[in-house]
């Protein structure tokens, strides 16, 4: 019979200094919450854009049980084939079919299988097909492999993920938002079982602009000209939730939104 299962899914990682928090936080909170999986979304590992596969392996490595993507997927061409070759790193179900990737893996938390998706958002992100009949389709190719699944939509507008948790609450575990960077006060459990948040939040630099140097994005803002954008060490925290899912069951008991900072020890 499958478990009830504790998921930690943290949010985007920004660059080395996201990676440096999420490796020395990462043990503290497995302790602190009983974690069985941890996913991570990678969109910004490489740099503050994209993913390599040298870096990808250092976030599995460091605990991640699976990396999801977005719209930075293909910014670094070196990936292309490691998403191909590695099954636990995804790339949005909702793009091209013939482009690198898949988007969906299954990972085993004891007798618990749980299907992970990886889906982005269309308003303001050109790149992807429709998002809802998608999705659809995602869990079509799940249909009798997983016990559990969760869902991680990355997307821009709030509307569009607020309206992706309503559309699948009650035929999934969790839908949780990435992109955004900043973390939203409304995570809860949704009445058909569904945990939601609508963005995680980022794992990178809070004194920075969304991860980057704050003095980079200013000058963008001031002169309108482009910038080449670094990610910030300032004041590192690491951004996520814990879901805690149902024994036997594909729905959540509950999520907890999750800001742990790196301390002084661990710089």
């Amino acid at each position: 019979m499958p478990d009830a299962v504790r998921i930690l899914f943290v949010g985007d990682i920004v660059g080395s200094p996201g990676r440096q928090v999420f490796k020395s936080v990462l043990p503290r909170l497995r302790e602190r919450y009983a974690v069985d999986l941890v996913f991570v979304n990678g969109e910004n590992a490489a740099a503050g854009h994209g993913i390599t596969s040298k870096v990808a392996r250092e976030l599995l490595a460091s605990g991640a049980d699976a990396i999801t993507l977005g719209n930075h997927t293909y910014r670094l061409r070196e990936v292309y084939p490691y998403l191909d070759e590695e099954p636990r790193i995804l790339r949005p179900y909702n793009f091209q079919a013939n482009q690198p990737g898949h988007g969906t893996c299954v990972v085993s938390a004891g007798a618990t299988r749980v299907g992970l998706i990886s889906l982005s958002g269309n308003v303001f992100m050109d790149l992807a097909l429709p998002a809802l009949p998608q999705a659809d389709a995602a869990l079509r190719s799940l249909q009798g492999k997983v016990d559990q699944i969760i869902v991680d939509f990355h997307a821009e507008a709030t509307s569009e993920k607020v309206a992706m948790g309503w559309y699948l609450d009650g035929r999934v575990a969790a839908v949780v938002g990435t992109h955004t960077h900043v973390q939203t006060a409304d995570s809860r459990v949704l009445p058909g079982g569904t945990a939601y948040i609508t963005d995680l939040g980022m794992t990178g630099a809070r004194g920075g602009i969304l991860g980057v140097r704050r003095e980079q994005a200013l000058g963008t803002m001031l002169t309108r000209m482009p910038n080449r954008f670094e990610p910030s060490d300032d004041d590192l925290w690491l951004h996520g939730a814990v879901i805690e899912t149902a024994p036997d069951s594909n729905r959540a008991l509950a999520i907890t939104a999750v800001a742990e900072p790196l301390t002084p020890a661990q710089t």
